[in-house]
């Protein structure tokens, strides 16, 4: 598998040089916060491995999360807490902490995203389809918020144990929602989320 830098060399052939690609991690999961991540490569940059961080393995991910902050010319990642999710919507949580990601850069030509429009943002946004399967700095950022998401919920997995967070990373499988409903919430829960909402339903009316 390999991302194309297409997109990326159709504002570099302009000498707009300063291309942000930004992804997510964690718009799924009941628990655990929302990462997101952008990462602009010097004009020209390839690399043959980088790629959908979903559609590789995580033993790969870890060896080039490395690979990438070395590259990259300039990279920020952002952590959004559940409390934020709950208190926006994930949809535009996602996009205000990448409105919020484009200030951090101080020179930038275009941003590239997968599939996110920025309508708030003063400068050109491409919402690309996909676009961490067809942009190399879309999939380096969503390997850098795949990798540093997976940190932290292996984090809160030596704190919770009981839940088993290091393995299904927060998302609302038959074991976690088992889990769940024996151990009760946590803080790090997204109380606007259908399973939780209704765990926190029941814990009110008992």
């Amino acid at each position: 598998m390999e991302t194309a830098n297409e997109h990326e060399k159709a504002w570099w052939s302009q000498g707009k040089t300063n291309v942000i690609g930004m992804d997510e991690a964690g718009r799924g999961p009941i628990a655990g916060p929302l990462v997101v991540a952008a990462v602009m490569f010097p004009a020209g940059y390839h690399h043959e491995e980088i790629y959908d961080s979903k559609k590789i393995s995580e033993k790969k991910r870890r060896q080039l999360f490395r690979v990438i902050i070395e590259a990259a010319q300039a990279y920020q990642i952002a952590i959004v807490s559940p409390k934020e999710i709950d208190a926006l919507n994930i949809y535009r949580a996602t996009q205000k902490a990448m409105e919020d990601l484009a200030q951090r850069f101080p020179d930038k030509d275009a941003i590239l995203t997968d599939a996110m429009p920025l309508p708030h943002c003063p400068f050109p946004v491409e919402a690309i389809v996909k676009g961490d399967q067809k942009s190399v700095s879309i999939a380096a950022a969503s390997i850098l918020a795949k990798v540093t998401r997976d940190c932290i919920m292996r984090a809160y997995d030596l704190r919770y144990p009981q839940y088993g967070f290091a393995k299904h990373k927060g998302y609302p499988t038959k074991a976690h929602l088992e889990a769940l409903h024996r151990y009760g919430l946590l803080d790090i829960y997204r109380k606007s989320y259908g399973p939780v909402a209704a765990m926190a339903q029941l814990q009110f009316d008992l």
